[in-house]
């Protein structure tokens, strides 16, 4: 284990052995006592004492402090009868018996309750009468839901969501529709994309212990920003804590794939043991510095620049990935009567990922005469990812002693760290052998900050939120090489200075945002109705810089290196000191001025909405105008600055219409309409070409994109059979004017371009069940069940005649998801279990395009890329060893099925048959991962 590791490791393991309060306590567990679920937020008080308390989010409690002798305690909640507990004992931290609580629920009408406090939205109970209460159609997830299932991002987290999927375990797909069609924010704060090239954020670098909610807004609304269709996605990471505490969490998890097996890295790629870099790959003074140059002006100096330039790799063998976590919990009552509580939260992974012999093929147009595959590369991967990540949030809450006023401060901060290294050995498109590799770090980091005020007046509720997100993604010394047989055959040897590159890449985006609303209540005779009225406005910036370097010499006067250079072996030959200079090797710079851009994004927005009860019907209506106007400043020379901008304007009203039908109690029809908005992104309207390693192909953007519209339109059913209990089915249909998609098109020959494009238009429509039910009814109590599925049928159009495409599903779509899950609670054995399924259906992640005529196939077209369907299956098992200590163990990706990626060819034979021709592209197997961790809570 590292150094770094082991000490973090000691200093956790030095905060567990810590003595904790030797004082007598009353500790236990609140649970309903029909369907054995814990209740979170249970107030429970002591007499006599009088000290008070609430239960957590696994429905446990703690009052400290207690005095020796018997004590009676009372249980409130509300909806349930208040309970009493005599004859009470208390016991030593983690001593005796817990005290198990059972609450009924009370079943007669409440006539009217004022509640003056926090409202819990982290329990199942809440996030179903969240979404019960909503004048939209969405769909949730709460932090009870989150620790049941032992996720440990919020991509793993949201997938459990129901019309959700997972891409690269990061990006999220709502409803089938790609990444682009969603939008994001977090504590009500816009954020920027994480990636440099698309429009997307990634999940995964949000921990699922900071999560407080997450909401899916899938209908549209005046009080949010236009551009989504797939789904508005709202992340509440934890405010006002139930309780004061500290807890310490340490884990470890051993994938099979990749623990204790042996893992190449690169020695001078440095350590970056808390995801950031180490500094010895950076550019000095920057990636704009002027670089020392050869005496001869012949190229630039390696040595004189203080460049590192070992590429030798070593092999380790790592025991597996460690999980350390911390979290402070703090709440005050103040003077006033007010309430302040603080969150804190600090949280280190560090995991080392292998995959060995990954498939990695690319296919051009189908041989149809031959009746063979035609072959762009062929070849086999080994991938050694070693990846850390650091978490922190600190969060504070003011809350005031009547409760009309609530202040928050919520920070989030993530860095995630990528140090991989791939070895390739394959065949060209040109039959020469072929081995490479490519040497990366890679780090993204994130920081979103938000101030917010919430004022509940006699007849108004007034929102205010200011806003700061910062994005970074550095790749600081990608360094590549290639060797092959095309100067010898069955040689391998260095053909020229092109095939050994380094580059230096940054994005930084910033964005500024403020938003003020005013929810006021009407009267008007018999009619409630509530007007709302806001506005918002956005600031967003980015810079992206990349600088380009190749290898030289001249063969001249090349007195350095020695006769066998080319043939030496690359790890060598860059590694030795003795072969740079004057008349050996030196870096040349390839000027690529023109992919360098930046961009600057402002919107201004404002929207009037109108909430009407009639009877059994809630109406909302309203309609948002949105002014967004985004600059693009790219170069129009690669040798020198020229840069000139070019604006991207619209003005656009969007109405909406949400109806929600309260059929009784328990049954609820909504219906809803909506118009929408897609733009397109910095990195998709720039010019700016990047060289993708997995895709052994280049990416580029594409300045004539136009902006997508989007009509929605559905339709749910609901019923509520008890608390925390749903069962919904929904249907949608959405009509998109110029959806935006990406495509790859085969350019020289043998080369592909990826790129981006307006297709004609498109339709996608489907339905959705979710369903959370206790199984008490059926005489299996303590366990429950979550089923969530979509089935969704896509369809893109092009202008007739066109030679270059054809209509076919939405790319980034599924056809169908299925999640499910099995859950089991015993509180007098203080377990939780779960059994979790998850499947997606064949999806197009890429579409091929035309690439002119072969042959007599005119409108022969590169195979379209499909995802393949696997299953997963999850187990996951939590047991509490008292009040304080708690023992987490998860096995994920039981089944550890190929990941795989298809090339799908319509190919058409010379007498006129047509069949479909699968060719694999990818495919590797993941390995399933076994976790165990330990949490202690003082």
């Amino acid at each position: 284990m590292k150094c770094f590791e082991r000490q973090l490791l000691f200093f956790f393991l030095f905060l567990l052995s810590s003595p904790a309060v030797t004082a007598q306590c009353l500790q236990g567990i609140v649970t309903d006592a029909r369907t054995g679920e814990a209740l979170v937020g249970v107030l429970i008080e002591a007499k006599p004492s009088g000290a008070r308390t609430v239960t957590d989010v696994n429905g446990r409690f703690t009052i400290d402090k207690v005095k020796a002798g018997t004590c009676e305690i009372t249980v409130s909640y509300l909806g349930y009868k208040k309970a009493t507990v005599t004859n009470v004992k208390p016991s030593l931290p983690g001593k005796g018996n817990d005290i198990a609580v059972k609450l009924m629920p009370d079943e007669q009408q409440l006539a009217g309750v004022t509640i003056t406090g926090v409202a819990k939205r982290n329990t199942l109970v809440s996030a179903i009468s969240s979404m019960k209460a909503s004048s939209l159609i969405v769909s949730n997830i709460s932090a009870q839901e989150i620790s049941r299932t032992q996720d440990s991002n919020a991509g793993e987290v949201i997938k459990r969501i129901p019309g959700v999927s997972i891409i690269e375990d990061k990006f999220v797909m709502v409803r089938g529709l790609s990444q682009r069609y969603n939008n994001v924010w977090i504590n009500g704060g816009a954020v920027p994309s994480s990636e440099a090239d698309s429009r997307a954020f990634s999940f995964d670098m949000i921990p699922s212990n900071q999560i407080e909610n997450l909401t899916i807004v899938k209908t549209t609304s005046p009080s949010y920003p236009a551009d989504y269709s797939g789904g508005f996605i709202l992340i509440n990471t934890k405010d006002i804590p139930s309780e004061n505490s500290v807890s310490v969490q340490v884990g470890g998890n051993w994938n099979t794939a990749s623990s204790l097996a042996s893992f190449t890295k690169s020695k001078g790629s440095g350590c970056d043991l808390l995801g950031f870099d180490s500094g010895l790959r950076s550019l000095k003074g920057g990636i704009n510095a002027q670089l020392r140059p050869l005496p001869s002006q012949a190229g630039i100096d390696l040595q004189g620049n203080g460049l590192n330039n070992d590429w030798t790799t070593a092999t380790m063998h790592p025991l597996g990935d460690l999980k350390l976590g911390f979290a402070l919990n703090r709440r005050w009552l103040l003077e006033a009567g007010g309430k302040l509580g603080m969150i804190a939260t600090v949280n280190y992974t560090n995991e080392y990922r292998t995959y060995r012999n990954m498939k990695n093929n690319l296919f051009g147009i189908y041989d149809a005469e031959n009746d063979r595959p035609n072959y762009l590369r062929r070849s086999v991967d080994d991938q050694y990812n070693n990846n850390v990540r650091l978490g922190a949030l600190l969060n504070f809450t003011l809350l005031s002693s009547s409760g009309s006023n609530k202040y928050e401060l919520k920070n989030i901060f993530n860095q995630l760290g990528n140090n991989r290294y791939t070895w390739r050995e394959g065949v060209s498109a040109q039959a020469n052998q072929e081995n490479s590799a490519e040497y990366y770090y890679r780090s993204r980091t994130t920081y979103n900050g938000q101030l917010t005020g919430r004022h509940m007046l006699t007849d108004d509720e007034i929102a205010w939120s200011a806003s700061y997100s910062y994005a970074n993604r550095y790749m600081p010394d990608r360094r590549r090489y290639l060797i092959d047989d095309a100067l010898q055959p069955d040689v391998m040897a260095l053909s020229n200075g092109n095939d050994i590159s380094r580059e230096w890449t940054k994005l930084d985006e910033h964005i500024v945002s403020a938003a003020v609303s005013d929810k006021h209540k009407l009267a008007i005779g018999a009619l409630e109705p509530v007007v709302e009225a806001g506005a918002y406005a956005e600031y967003r910036t980015r810079t992206y810089a990349t600088r380009h370097f190749i290898y030289n010499w001249d063969p001249n006067n090349s007195s350095l290196l020695p006769a066998n250079f080319r043939t030496l072996g690359m790890p060598k030959l860059l590694s030795s000191s003795e072969y740079y200079g004057e008349q050996g090797l030196y870096l040349l710079e390839v000027s690529q001025m023109r992919n360098n851009y930046r961009g600057h994004n402002t919107q201004e927005a404002g929207y009037i909405s109108g909430t009407l009860p009639v009877g059994q019907w809630t109406l909302l209506a309203g309609v948002r105008y949105e002014h967004n106007d985004m600059e693009l400043i790219t170069n129009s020379r690669d040798d020198m600055k020229s840069e000139s901008g070019r604006h991207y304007r619209t003005h656009d009203f969007f109405p909406s219409l949400n109806v929600t039908c309260h059929i009784n109690n328990l049954h609820q029809l909504r219906a809803s309409y909506g118009r929408s908005i897609n733009r397109p992104e910095f990195r998709e309207l720039s010019p700016a070409v990047f060289y993708d390693f997995d895709l052994a192909s280049s990416v580029q953007g594409n300045t004539e994109l136009k902006n997508c519209y989007i009509e929605n339109a559905d339709l749910r059913y609901e019923f509520y059979p008890s608390r925390g209990e749903v069962i919904s089915v929904a249907a949608f249909f959405k009509y998109f004017d110029k959806p935006i998609e990406w495509t790859y098109t085969v350019a020289g020959g043998t080369d592909l371009i990826y790129s981006y494009k307006n297709a004609k238009s498109a339709t996608s429509f489907g339905v959705e069940v979710d369903i959370k039910k206790d199984l008490t009814f059926i005489g299996l109590p303590g366990m429950s069940w979550s089923f969530n599925g979509a089935l969704i049928h896509s369809r893109v159009k092009f202008a007739p005649g066109d030679p270059h495409d054809k209509n076919r599903p939405m790319q980034g779509q599924s056809p169908y998801l299925v999640n499910t899950g099995l859950f089991y609670t015993q509180p007098a054995w203080n377990l939780e279990l779960a059994l979790l399924y998850n499947r997606i259906g064949k999806r197009l992640i890429g579409v091929g395009r035309s690439s002119g005529t072969t042959g007599d196939q005119s409108n022969a077209r590169v195979p379209d890329s499909y995802e393949m369907p696997r299953n997963m299956i999850d187990l996951t098992a939590t047991k509490h060893l008292g009040r304080h200590f708690t023992v987490k163990l998860n096995v994920r990706d039981l089944l550890n099925e190929k990941v795989r990626y298809k090339q799908i060819a319509d190919v058409t034979y010379p007498n006129g048959s047509t069949v479909k021709k699968n060719q694999v592209a990818r495919s590797y197997r993941p390995g399933t991962n076994i976790g165990i961790t330990a949490i202690y809570k003082f």
